[in-house]
């Protein structure tokens, strides 16, 4: 390992500490989309919601802020464009575009652009600058999701914010907790924080 690699410079997130090639950005953008298709497997359909439980959330955002904005971005096109092609990886294996959770996979993909540059600024670094970064990407997602469930659905708005909002904001504080303390201790582990 080079030492640019061990040393992490001022707006490094983590994909960085690995040496730079372009096989590295290659296999890290796939394996950012595998990651994010394979949280998608873990899903709890929600009674009243045609939106399930995903552990695809978190997995977009770790993406996000463990990648940078460029290759996070890149992970989440591939998971968007390779689901919609076919490939039976969004939630609970389902494929295609359209579905009442296509409008988070699309808020998923800004939202890990936007985690990934808060993780260059240091937005990973502390327990409340990760608390504000995840909070960020959440509200990225719903922004986009919500208004496409609305549409999709034929919902009013408050009756989408009820099916596809309220019943998920729990659970994104539980994985808003553990990425508060696995990205932190990341850094810490390495001996950085900025």
């Amino acid at each position: 390992m080079t030492t640019a690699a061990a040393a992490p410079r001022t707006g490094a997130v983590l994909a960085d500490l690995l040496p730079a090639t372009r096989a590295r950005d290659i296999a890290l953008v796939l394996g950012g989309a595998v990651l994010t298709g394979l949280a998608a497997q873990l899903s709890v359909p929600v009674p009243g919601s045609p939106v399930p439980v995903t552990g695809q959330t978190f997995a977009a955002l770790l993406v996000g802020t463990s990648l940078g904005a460029r290759r996070g971005f890149l992970s989440l096109a591939v998971y968007a464009l390779v689901g919609s092609a076919g490939m039976p990886w969004f939630s609970a294996g389902s494929s295609g575009p359209g579905g009442a959770s296509f409008g988070y996979v699309l808020g998923m993909l800004l939202a890990a652009t936007a985690v990934g540059a808060l993780a260059r600024r240091g937005g990973d670094r502390s327990v409340l600058r990760t608390a504000g970064t995840m909070v960020a990407g959440s509200v990225i997602i719903y922004a986009v999701g919500v208004p496409y469930l609305a549409v999709y659905a034929g919902m009013s708005p408050g009756a989408a914010i009820s099916a596809g909002l309220v019943p998920f904001l729990l659970g994104d504080a539980l994985k808003a907790a553990l990425a508060m303390g696995a990205l932190p201790a990341a850094w810490k582990l390495i001996g950085r924080r900025d």
